[in-house]
């Protein structure tokens, strides 16, 4: 504990990571700032009864850092951008030009392709300012607008997005942290004094044993996804022994890190984007469609997925089948295999070549049981404890619970690093 307030002090003394500090949080006031501006014509009525009816939409005020709380004009987040990266990652499995790019150049491929998530990140921004409007205003959250209102909206809405791409890279450069994960951690924290205020109007002295319950769950779930985070299996490496000359290299043992939890968050956005599309879509018809057969299918099937017991069983099976596509997609046995071989490198009692891949693959496997299983209920968390205690307000949200615990885990590995640097 010393050790560690002795780096904190020495973060806050060295100028430079001063500067880097200062400079996270001035953009982070800004990015409340621009929250706190809504879009002309809400109705704040309808929009807290969407917001409160639709998982969809709390889903999304989450990755939109609470802009969508109040229709701002950063309504949209870093949405489209997430979005972007998801999709070309995904497309890295179909291009293998683009595969060879993020593994084999490193730092330079990864900056390629997030230069294509930006660039992806424009188009996707303004297809869902289009649909974002259209859907509210068939809720009546907006009121029926003229055609140059509407694309005024969607233009801001547009903006407003791409500024906060752009915050979350300078703070990315300039600041300290990944800056659109910080985006998104500084909007779920900025939720917490009206939690707070809502927790302690809704005060019942006779529910303190369920107050008690809910806090020892909540605990657990932060000491289980700092676990889980941080979680690691061992793989023993030895590297082969040289003779050059009259020397000798090599002969080291290492190990190689495999994280319980190697798809983080990803898992959950995948199976939300799954299931809840096809709930937009309902809601949509349902609202326009002139055909009433159809408004009644659409109505019926929204009816059908709202149940809590289908939405979490869907929600918790999608969580486990992402957690493994996404496994698959990042981490690749075979050239982690042809690596070692290429080092001199080998896992004692495993041939090289096929084998090593095997074995590798053995145990990612068996390990990404465990972190797809913890993923899918932390997905799941929120629905059973509004199930159990019947109180909205004590509902943890395990998708925002694991950002949080995940960004600050990130944010102190980053200034620790920083200090030792400096200590250097």
């Amino acid at each position: 504990m010393n050790n560690f307030w002795q780096k904190i002090a020495t973060a806050f003394h060295d100028p430079m990571l001063r500067r880097r500090i200062g400079f996270t949080v001035l953009i982070l006031v800004v990015f409340r700032l621009l929250a706190a501006i809504p879009i002309p014509g809400v109705d704040p009525g309808n929009l807290s009864k969407l917001l409160s009816s639709s998982q969809f939409f709390g889903f999304l005020n989450i990755f939109s850092g609470g802009g969508l709380s109040n229709l701002s004009i950063v309504m949209l987040g870093v949405g489209p951008f997430i979005t972007a990266s998801i999709i070309i990652q995904l497309l890295t499995m179909m291009f293998p030009k683009w595969k060879a790019l993020m593994h084999d150049e490193g730092e330079a491929g990864r900056m390629k392709l997030s230069q294509y998530s930006r660039l992806m990140g424009a188009p996707l921004a303004v297809l869902q300012a289009i649909g974002f409007i259209i859907l509210l205003q068939s809720q009546s959250v907006l009121p029926h607008m003229s055609t140059f209102a509407f694309l005024t909206n969607a233009v801001v809405i547009t903006g407003g997005s791409m500024l906060l791409m752009w915050l979350g890279e300078l703070i990315s450069e300039f600041g300290i942290g990944n800056g659109v994960s910080l985006i998104i951690f500084a909007g779920i924290i900025s939720r917490l004094p009206r939690d707070v205020t809502q927790f302690v109007s809704t005060y019942d002295p006779s529910s303190l044993p369920i107050y008690i319950g809910a806090l020892a769950v909540a605990l657990v779930v932060v000491a289980g996804v700092v676990f889980v985070t941080e979680a690691e299996r061992s793989v023993p490496v030895t590297y082969a022994k040289q003779v050059r000359g009259n020397k000798v290299y090599g002969g080291a043992s290492t190990y190689l890190p495999l994280r319980l939890n190697q798809a983080g968050v990803i898992p959950i956005i995948f199976a939300l984007s799954i299931l809840l599309f096809p709930q937009i879509i309902s809601n949509f018809l349902s609202h326009i469609a002139n055909h009433p057969g159809i408004a009644s299918a659409a109505a019926s099937f929204t009816v059908f997925f709202n149940n809590p017991w289908v939405y979490g069983i869907a929600y918790f099976v999608l969580v486990v089948l992402f957690t493994y596509f996404y496994t698959a997609v990042t981490f690749d046995p075979k050239m982690i295999s042809e690596n070692l071989q290429r080092s001199g490198a080998f896992i004692p009692g495993v041939r090289p070549g096929e084998h090593t891949e095997g074995y590798l693959g053995s145990i990612v496997t068996r390990i990404t049981l465990v972190g797809a299983l913890f993923l899918g209920l932390i997905a799941v968390l929120p629905l059973a404890m509004q199930a159990f205690t019947a109180n909205q307000s004590l509902a943890i949200g395990g998708t925002a619970l694991l950002i949080v615990v995940s960004v600050v885990l990130d944010l102190l590995k980053k200034v620790d690093a920083q200090v030792a640097m400096r200590e250097y």
